[in-house]
């Protein structure tokens, strides 16, 4: 009796700011991995999201929406970042939010055309939000005239609409290989790095519109008793004036966000976490490449 081959590869996951990418991958993989908010930029690293079956082990590759706004080094981090990722990978996922075209969707097309080398699946998200459903044909039309991508699949990533139909097509266009991970992993990350972006989240999600665009999160202490995992977080931003934003009034908005990150751990980490937050004020930071390397922004470039 014949087995069949096992397939496996990398599929990078691009496009403009807030396109749904890192829902995609949540949506793909089953559980949370990739933080999420409103806010564009909130990925700010390239993650990898590892999924396996009995038959093909898909290695995805979050990556920082491509953008041309921004100067400071941290922006240039970002668009290195997401598209370093097209290179060398076997599928290319090309996210772009329902039947909208921008100046930016316009930039990721021009980075496919100079550095895609394999098959690219263009993907319209939020098709869900698409009042007029008659008008996707037509704009499906449009999209396949611009580059000769292999499928244009319309998705929901929030709903999960024909998402089992996209990782179908991934799947195809997968190279016979053996595992790349084990096949328990789900990511390459680190716990540390895990909890500093849970919070990094909370923060997003609790400050709004007030939420400081230069402002990172450290883990500087990452223990792991018995029954408990303790966790010191320092939350940085570049003015005293931002620090009294994140810590809030009375320190209220501060507490809620150690509340929300700590109950958010226990369930990834499947452990009780002791959770500790600081606010430190360090000037200049997203601007500069040293700071920014010591703060783990350039780990991920190779």
């Amino acid at each position: 009796m014949t087995t069949a081959p096992f397939h496996s590869g990398y599929v990078a996951i691009i496009g403009r700011p807030n396109v749904g990418k890192s829902t995609l991958i949540n949506r793909i993989l089953g559980q949370k991995l990739c933080i999420t908010s409103r806010r564009p930029q909130t990925t700010r690293h390239r993650i990898l999201g590892i999924k396996t079956d009995d038959e093909s082990q898909c290695v995805y590759v979050d990556t920082p929406g491509l953008h041309i706004e921004g100067k400071k080094a941290m922006n240039r981090y970002m668009n290195r970042a997401a598209a370093s990722s097209i290179d060398d990978v076997d599928v290319v996922l090309f996210v772009v939010d329902g039947l909208s075209w921008t100046k930016e969707d316009e930039q990721v097309l021009a980075r496919l055309q100079s550095n895609a080398n394999g098959p690219v699946l263009l993907v319209l998200n939020k098709v869900d939000r698409v009042a007029d459903k008659d008008k996707l044909l037509p704009h499906i039309k449009k999209m396949s005239a611009l580059y000769p991508f292999t499928k244009i699949v319309p998705i929901s990533a929030r709903q999960g609409i024909n998402v089992d139909e996209l990782e179908k097509e991934i799947k195809q266009l997968m190279p016979e290989g053996d595992l790349i991970f084990p096949e328990d992993q789900f990511t390459d990350r680190s716990a540390r790095f895990l909890a500093a972006e849970l919070v990094r989240e909370k923060l997003f999600r609790q400050l709004g519109q007030e939420l400081p665009y230069a402002l990172t999160v450290e883990i500087e202490q990452y223990e792991e008793q018995e029954k408990l995992i303790r966790i010191g977080a320092v939350i940085y931003v570049e003015r005293n004036g931002q620090k009294s934003i994140v810590i809030g009034k009375k320190g209220e908005l501060l507490k809620a966000v150690g509340r929300d990150a700590r109950i958010e751990m226990e369930g990834l980490f499947d452990n009780k976490v002791f959770l500790e937050l600081w606010v430190k004020v360090r000037d200049g930071w997203s601007d500069n490449e040293r700071m920014l390397k010591n703060l783990g922004y350039n780990d991920d470039l190779g």
